[in-house]
């Protein structure tokens, strides 16, 4: 019965569980009330109702340490363990029923004086002794003091410690919770500026994919109709060099003309047509430098270097950010209304013209 009535003790207020008793997810058990009072000890700011706290929180186990975590029923919410309340009934009702055990002097002896119960307690060597070591022994000239009084006092003294251990364990696992908080609001913050850098990044990136977009379709503008005039141009010219070729023809045809007076029909207009076709002058030629598209050359030296200096502002470019801001947009205006946008980097709102020469073609002289 005594390896029973262990396995039946609250490990806080060490007496035989209180009815009703609650059993905790780690699986040990605990007088409801105890658990409460050591609920509300780690959750002093919680609201209470009639002394029991009515709404979630949580506490440590006091035999394991596991962290319980309540509802908001608070420790109402946990399960009683019925099969422990019915052991203790049944504990009760055996002990009850047993006769009372012969009472036994189970008090110290003394080791120098064997049949001399410890009764006193040595102050000058803070160890308790009897009164045959006061008179006879090695503590003659000591001074003692009342057994039960200095147990009284250094049992008082024990509780104190005890309960200011609790109370300092209780405020460092107030701390740890508070770290733990502390880094959890970390991860936090720092999820969230990652989320807010890549989501500017992602602005330049779309910023700079526009601007690519716009300055190649600009280029390409230009190339496709400095190609649809020379295609027409050459077509000009085949055109041209086909008539020339039916002109040898048919000048080869009348040579070998035997008659005279067809050949003498035949030759003066073939000839005045071959006279007309070496004249070239209403064939244009392309300009010296037409194929260049220099004009579109660009220069991000300056873009790089502002890329490369890259950093998280401070204080004090935060104060210094409106003006430069400001600034920036007037050189940006500034080297579009000089530069057109060509040199750079940047293209304006209105297209530019087309950098074709004055006179793109010029006649040829036979």
């Amino acid at each position: 019965m005594d390896i029973l009535e262990k396995q039946l003790v609250c490990p806080i207020c060490l007496e035989i569980f209180t009815k009703p008793v609650v059993i905790l997810p780690c699986q040990h058990n605990l007088c409801r009330k105890c658990a409460n009072d050591i609920f509300q000890a780690s959750n002093p700011y919680l609201p209470t109702r009639g002394g029991s706290v009515t709404s979630g929180g949580r506490f440590r186990c006091p035999s394991c340490r596991h962290e319980v975590v309540l509802d908001r029923h608070g420790v109402y919410g946990l399960q009683r363990n019925l099969l422990v309340e019915n052991i203790i009934d049944m504990y009760k009702q055996e002990s009850t029923s047993r006769p009372a055990p012969e009472s036994t002097d189970d008090q110290a002896m003394c080791e120098v004086h064997e049949d001399e119960k410890i009764n006193i307690y040595c102050v000058t060597c803070s160890i308790p002794t009897c009164s045959m070591c006061k008179v006879f022994g090695s503590h003659k000239d000591c001074e003692v003091a009342p057994l039960k009084s200095v147990y009284q006092v250094q049992k008082t003294e024990l509780t104190d410690s005890l309960a200011m251990i609790m109370g300092n364990n209780d405020r460092i696992q107030g701390i740890i919770s508070q770290l733990e908080e502390t880094c959890r609001a970390i991860e936090e913050n720092a999820r969230r500026q990652k989320s807010q850098l890549c989501e500017k990044f992602d602005n330049l990136y779309t910023i700079m994919e526009d601007r690519k977009r716009e300055m190649s379709l600009k280029v390409s503008t230009e190339q496709e109709e400095k190609m649809n005039y020379i295609r027409g141009l050459k077509r000009k010219y085949e055109d041209h060099l086909e008539n020339m070729t039916k002109l040898v023809e048919s000048g080869i045809q009348t040579m070998e003309e035997p008659e005279m007076a067809v050949f003498l029909q035949t030759s003066k207009p073939l000839l005045q047509q071959m006279g007309e076709s070496t004249n070239t002058s209403h064939l244009e030629k392309v300009e010296r430098g037409y194929v260049n598209m220099d004009h579109y050359t660009v220069n991000f030296k300056k873009e790089r270097g502002a890329l490369n200096a890259l950093r998280f502002i401070t204080d004090e470019d935060e104060e210094e950010e409106d003006g430069d801001v400001a600034d920036a947009e007037k050189d940006v205006h500034k080297e579009q209304a000089n530069f057109g946008g060509a040199n750079s980097g940047f293209l304006i709102n209105q297209p530019v013209p087309l950098p074709l020469p004055t006179n793109p073609v010029r006649n040829t002289s036979s």
